[in-house]
């Protein structure tokens, strides 16, 4: 699912599944929440919304059954390993 990243209020990335018809929404904690059911007319609502949070807190929080998670890191947990990683080879290390 492609996620397009937003600032606003507590919100930080929100994404669409088309064929699954389910919407992700991050939040700033670190949390994410899954929401089955949701139309495509809303996601193009919501994602294009200048107020995102308030059409959030309005048209979906309680609307529709959400699945609690967290937000998976991508890519960053694998570079920071390979920035502090030590070498096998270093007699210093």
């Amino acid at each position: 699912m492609e996620m397009k990243k937003i600032n606003a209020g507590k919100l930080r990335a929100i994404g669409y599944d088309t064929r699954e018809r389910i919407l992700r929404v991050e939040f700033d904690d670190g949390s994410a929440i899954d929401y089955s059911g949701v139309g495509l007319d809303l996601w193009r609502r919501f994602s294009t919304s200048g107020v995102a949070w308030s059409f959030y807190r309005d048209n979906i929080e309680e609307e529709f059954p959400g699945r609690r998670g967290r937000v998976q890191p991508q890519g960053k947990s694998q570079a920071l390993e390979d920035l502090f990683k030590t070498s096998t080879n270093d007699p210093d290390a």
